[in-house]
């Protein structure tokens, strides 16, 4: 049985003894070489088929990609033919590794274009999970030890593969190694009437999207990065780990993020890489496959990494030993860097405790009676100094409940005030670190000069508050209501603003380049994207 190349022909299949095609007439042999054995599918782009290549002994499997433009428009046309030569030039490159497929040769033929690959015999891993079942996290981690050095291959050669997913990943039947197909990305049918209104650039790029739910927002909106392949690559570990495609999983509607941990069993230091390539803002995310790999080579001395930053608390606690390192050497190694880590973190305890010391001293000369601070000794408090007190959850929601509105230079660090009803309140220069306020409404609010480091502030509405010199450094604003905020001169290093509406809000742009935003994240001009 021969197929029909012809991807018009309405009755492909034929018997082995015809040179034609009996139903449409075409030479069931391409270029006098390639016969056709079955369609591999279907798409907007064309077809592909499996082939056999009649000039070479054995006439081994082939497979051939055709790209078929969707119009007879001359300047479709002439995109459909750059994004062809495209292709072929990328697989020409890279088809030397062997887990890329080998480029075996390139044509137009009847005004189509054909792409020849080394065919690839075995299940892909959607297949594999389909079959099997979800895999372990010691499955993904060795999934991602064996992919991650083929895609740092691939980004080295400036190469970004843009369509990252598990059916583009099979596993060869010869050597079991897993190999990256597809490297087309030209999935979509170009609008001719849209082609004739942008620029050549963005009407090939349109052709390039990659699946939806596997490609991130910045590839989406068509400025595909190397780490677009790292996020696609994190999806795909979220497949593997529970056997559900992204549309399948739940998302938060207003930072766009996957909310998959409560699908998975895995460990707290597997998860935060995870996180990372999941990241839905590019500039936090991993920049490249090496970015990950480093990360997973550090993985697992987390732990005791975590360990060893914990200053001594007796103070006859003798110092561990320095893992030795050649001098002058860079860390070139996992342990290089956690030896560097550990001594930097040791080197600042020790600075730590200076400074405590010099504070205890200055804190007892304050309390001798011939100092010359002027300081009472008897215990009783300075007049005109507001005391400073430890408020409970219970204890700040009934007072405000019964009318307090002030709270200001308040210890309320690490209370958990989670959709509390805590608008108007006055804040000013409280300590709020750590406190959850997930969901608080805080309208018109005042946190002027507060600590709100590391505070988790997701989805609450602060719309109209005051938080001019407020210290927000980690803290968690995903999906915030930030609209006509005042933040001048707030610190916003760390904080992740994904999500976040800060339509009319006082803020620089020297504040919001320290911050994390994403694609959803509304700036203070109303428009959404990366400041």
């Amino acid at each position: 049985m021969s197929y029909c190349l012809n991807p018009s022909c309405k009755k492909p299949k034929n018997p082995d003894n015809l040179e034609v095609c009996a139903a449409c007439g075409s030479p069931l042999k391409m270029r006098d070489r390639y016969l056709g054995v079955k369609s591999l599918g279907r798409g907007g782009f064309g077809t592909t088929f499996l082939a056999q290549d009649m000039q070479l002994p054995g006439n081994p499997l082939c497979v051939i990609k055709q790209l078929r433009p969707s119009t007879n428009d001359p300047q479709i046309f002439q995109m459909a033919k750059e994004l062809f030569e495209r292709e072929a030039e990328t697989l020409g490159k890279i088809g030397n590794h062997p887990q890329v497929p080998r480029l075996l040769d390139y044509f137009e033929y009847n005004k189509d274009f054909y792409l020849v690959q080394e065919y690839v015999k075995g299940h892909n891993l959607q297949q594999e999970v389909k079959q099997n079942g979800p895999l372990s996290e010691a499955g993904v981690r060795q999934f991602l030890q064996e992919i991650l050095p083929m895609l740092d291959y691939i980004h080295t050669q400036q190469v970004i593969h843009r369509d990252i997913k598990p059916a583009n990943l099979i596993r060869r039947e010869q050597d079991k190694k897993l190999v990256l197909i597809d490297f087309g990305a030209v999935k979509n049918k170009v609008n001719p009437q849209a082609a004739a209104n942008t620029s050549d650039q963005t009407a090939l790029t349109s052709f390039a999207i990659g699946t939806p739910g596997f490609a991130p927002p910045e590839q989406m909106a068509l400025r595909p990065v190397y780490a677009s392949d790292v996020y696609a690559l994190g999806v795909t570990c979220i497949y593997l780990m529970t056997a559900k495609s992204p549309k399948d999983l739940q998302y938060n509607q207003k930072t766009g993020e996957m909310m998959w941990r409560q699908e998975v069993d895995i460990s707290e230091n597997f998860a935060k890489v995870l996180y990372k390539m999941l990241d839905v803002s590019v500039r936090h995310r991993y920049q490249s496959a090496r970015d990950v790999l480093n990360a997973l080579d550090m993985e697992p001395y987390m732990d005791s990494l975590a360990q060893s930053m914990i200053a001594p608390t007796g103070g006859n606690a003798e110092p561990e030993p320095e893992p030795e390192e050649p001098p002058d050497s860079q860390p070139s190694s996992a342990t290089q860097r956690l030896a560097m880590a550990i001594r930097a973190k040791r080197d600042r305890n020790k600075g730590h405790k200076a400074g405590r010391l010099g504070g205890s001293l200055n804190r007892m000369s304050n309390r001798l009676p011939n100092s010359g601070r002027g300081m009472q000794t008897s215990g009783r408090p300075v007049p005109g100094k507001k005391k400073v007190s430890r408020l409970d959850a219970k204890t700040v929601l009934d007072s405000y409940r019964k009318g307090r509105r002030d709270f200001a230079q308040q210890v309320l660090s690490t209370l958990n005030l989670q959709e509390a009803q805590l608008a108007g309140g006055i804040f000013h220069q409280s300590k709020l670190r750590r406190t959850n306020l997930q969901g608080a409404n805080l309208e018109g609010a005042d946190f002027g000069r507060a600590s709100l480091a590391e505070a988790v502030l997701r989805d609450a509405n602060l719309g109209r508050a005051y938080l001019s010199g407020a210290d927000l450094e980690g803290a968690d604003l995903r999906g915030a209501d930030l609209s006509h905020a005042n933040l001048t001169r707030a610190n916003l290093k760390n904080a992740n603003l994904c999500g976040a509406n800060l339509k009319g809000a006082k803020v620089k742009e020297e504040q919001l380049s320290l911050a994390k935003t994403n694609w959803f994240t509304v700036l203070p001009q109303g428009r959404k994207g990366l400041w």
